[in-house]
C-alpha cells in the first residue's frame, strides 16, 4: 500500500511539474518582442503636361523628393525599434534618392558624401523618467510641420512647399511633458537644423511645442530660434564678402481633425524670418545692413474615404518668400518678393493592406515667370502628373 501511495504522489508531482512547465513556456511565448523591424519601399512615374520631361530642361516645382522625370525611386526605410518600458532606443536608415534628399545635412563626417551617416535618418534613445516626462536625445525627425519623411504618413506624394523648406531633422536633447490627458508640451536644445552629425557652427537651436489632442485629432503650436550657422571668425581663413546669418525664429501651426467617419480636415500654417547678420569686408567683421528675409505660408488639407478601398484628397498651399528669402524657390520680382499657389489632388487606392497607389495631379501657379513651357518659354505655371506605390511593413 506503501509502495502504491508513493507511486500516486510520484506521478502527480511529475504531472504538475510538466503542467507547470507548460505554462510557463506558454507565458514565454506570448511576451511581444522588445525589439521589432518596420519600414517601407516606393517608386513612381512623374510627367508634365505643360514643361519638358527630358535632359537638362526638365521641369519640376522646387519641393522635396517626388521630383524626378519618368519612372524614379523613392527610397528604402528600414526602421529597429527597441521598446522597454522605461528605455528604448530607434535606428531609422534610409537608401534611395528621397533618402538621400532628406539627410541633405548629414554626410559631413569622414569626408563629404563618404560619410556612413548618409543613411541615417533618425538615431536616438529614449528615458521614461515618469508617466508623465520622456527625454529623447540624439537625431530626430522634425516636431515642425503637417508632413513628414516618410511616404506611408502623407497622403499626398509629392510635398508642400513649406514642408520642404522647414527643417527635417534636429540633433540634441528634448524633453516631452503629459501635462494632462488633453495637453503636451515638448522643450528642446539642438545643433542648428539639419546639422545631424555634430555641431560645428558653435551655436544651438531652442525648440518648443504645445499640443493639444483628443480622439478626434489634435492641434501643435511650434518654435524654433536659433544662429543656424554661427558667427563670422576673423581667423585668416575668411574672404572678402563672406557672409553669415543672423537667428532664425519659426512658428507653425499644424491641426488636424476627424470632422465625421469619412470626413477629415488638416491646415499647417507657419512663418519664418532669419535677420540681417554678419559681413566680412575684407578688413574687418560688420554687421550685415537690409530687413530680415524668409517665408511664410498657408496650406489646407481636405480627405474623403468612399470605402475601405479608396480615398480622395485635395491640398491647396499658398507659399510666400520675402527679401530674397528663398528666391530660387518660386519666381521673385526685383525686391526678392514672390508667391506660389499649389493644389494637388491625389487619391489612395489599397490594393492590400500593405500596399497602396497614389495617383496624383498638381499644378503650380506663380506670381512670376519661374518655369519653362514646351516651347521652351518662360512661364509662370507647370501642371504635373504621378503614380506612386508605396509598400508599407
Amino acid at each position: 500500500m506503501k509502495k502504491i501511495q508513493l507511486l500516486l504522489v510520484a506521478l502527480f508531482l511529475i504531472g504538475a511539474t510538466n503542467s507547470f512547465a507548460q505554462e510557463v513556456i506558454i507565458i514565454e511565448e506570448e511576451e511581444p518582442s522588445k525589439l521589432t523591424f518596420s519600414g517601407s519601399v516606393d517608386a513612381y512615374f512623374r510627367t508634365n503636361f505643360n514643361g519638358p520631361n527630358k535632359g537638362d530642361n526638365f521641369q519640376a516645382p522646387a519641393t522635396s523628393f517626388g521630383n524626378l522625370p519618368g519612372f524614379s525611386l523613392g527610397m528604402a526605410n528600414i526602421i529597429a525599434t527597441y521598446q522597454g518600458e522605461k528605455v528604448g532606443a530607434v535606428a531609422d536608415l534610409v537608401f534611395g534618392p528621397r533618402g538621400e534628399d532628406a539627410v541633405f545635412g548629414s554626410p559631413m563626417y569622414g569626408g563629404g558624401m563618404a560619410g556612413s551617416s548618409q543613411i541615417v535618418n533618425q538615431l536616438y534613445v529614449y528615458w521614461n523618467v515618469s508617466d508623465a516626462v520622456t527625454l529623447t536625445m540624439g537625431n530626430f525627425n522634425t516636431f515642425l510641420g503637417y508632413e513628414v519623411i516618410s511616404p506611408t504618413a502623407n497622403f499626398n506624394y509629392s510635398t508642400s512647399y513649406m514642408f520642404s523648406y522647414g527643417p527635417f531633422s534636429h540633433t540634441g536633447l528634448k524633453a516631452d511633458f503629459a501635462l494632462s490627458d488633453n495637453w503636451s508640451l515638448m522643450a528642446a536644445v539642438m545643433n542648428p537644423t539639419d546639422m545631424t552629425e555634430f555641431n560645428i557652427a558653435g551655436t544651438y537651436t531652442l525648440g518648443a511645442q504645445l499640443g493639444y489632442s483628443t480622439d478626434a485629432g489634435g492641434a501643435y503650436l511650434n518654435f524654433v530660434y536659433g544662429d543656424q550657422d554661427g558667427k563670422l571668425e576673423d581667423d585668416g581663413s575668411l574672404v572678402t564678402n563672406q557672409y553669415s546669418n543672423g537667428q532664425t525664429f519659426q512658428v507653425d501651426l499644424t491641426a488636424g481633425f476627424d470632422v465625421s467617419e469619412s470626413i477629415y480636415v488638416g491646415l499647417n500654417t507657419t512663418y519664418n524670418t532669419t535677420s540681417a547678420g554678419e559681413t566680412f569686408t575684407g578688413s574687418s567683421i560688420s554687421d550685415a545692413s537690409g530687413d530680415g528675409a524668409g517665408f511664410l505660408g498657408f496650406a489646407g488639407y481636405l480627405q474623403a474615404t468612399t470605402s475601405e478601398m479608396f480615398s480622395i484628397g485635395l491640398r491647396g498651399e499658398y507659399f510666400s518668400v520675402f527679401n530674397g528669402g528663398l528666391e530660387d524657390v518660386v519666381g521673385v520680382n526685383a525686391d526678392g518678393d514672390g508667391s506660389v499657389f499649389a493644389a494637388t489632388l491625389s487619391g489612395n487606392i489599397r490594393v492590400h493592406k500593405n500596399l497602396t497607389l497614389i495617383p496624383e495631379l498638381r499644378m503650380d501657379a506663380m506670381s512670376d515667370d519661374f518655369f519653362t513651357d514646351n516651347d521652351m518659354n518662360p512661364s509662370k505655371n507647370l501642371s504635373s502628373f504621378m503614380l506612386a506605390a508605396v509598400f508599407a511593413f
